[in-house]
């Protein structure tokens, strides 16, 4: 990831992207001749592929769906949907002309670096966005609607961001957050 500035304890833990790559992918035929995938119907309806390198994981269902995860930057996106698509057209499936697969998810973890006051977070936000049972679960639970992110927030400082389609999106969350704990503290 390029230098972060004040982004800086900003880490993508995974990103998850989903879409379609074929009409149609013969899962059984597939999983039969890639290394590192495998099928069982049984337990789950799409083949579940290991890649290398990247070293990523995918679901191939048999409408050409794909969903990729374990991606931890763009470029590994790109390569992974990159080295999938030319798979599956070495090994005779046929793949439409441009994917139409885009990232889905992102994990993000931050350091605030500061100590979040977690009672008084709950007590000045919006009641609807916010969750927080210390009993049930540590952090508060946090429902941004723009951009549409959750965020947990725990009393170390410490920062879950899910939910955000694009890394602009997460900075304008911790953005956001930064200046609602300014407020608050």
């Amino acid at each position: 990831m390029d230098d972060l500035g004040e982004y800086s304890s900003l880490k993508i833990e995974n990103i998850v992207a989903s879409g379609s790559v074929a009409e149609a992918i013969d899962i059984e035929y597939i999983s039969g001749v890639l290394d590192g995938c495998e099928l069982n119907k049984a337990k789950f309806p799409g083949a579940i592929y290991h890649m290398k390198n990247p070293d990523i994981a995918l679901l191939l269902f048999s409408s050409g769906k794909i969903v990729m995860t374990g991606i931890s930057n763009n470029d590994e996106f790109r390569e992974g949907l990159i080295t999938i698509v030319r798979q599956l057209n070495e090994f005779g499936i046929k793949t439409i002309e441009t994917p139409d697969v885009v990232i889905s998810n992102m994990v993000c973890s931050y350091d605030s670096g500061n100590f979040i006051n977690l009672n008084k977070v709950v007590i000045t936000l919006n009641h609807e966005s916010v969750e927080y049972e210390p009993e049930q679960f540590p952090g508060l639970v946090y429902r941004m609607t723009d951009p549409k992110v959750v965020a947990l927030l725990f009393s170390s400082g410490k920062v879950i961001l899910t939910g955000a389609k694009n890394l602009d999106d997460v900075k304008l969350s911790i953005d956001y957050l930064k200046n609602k704990l300014k407020q608050i503290q």
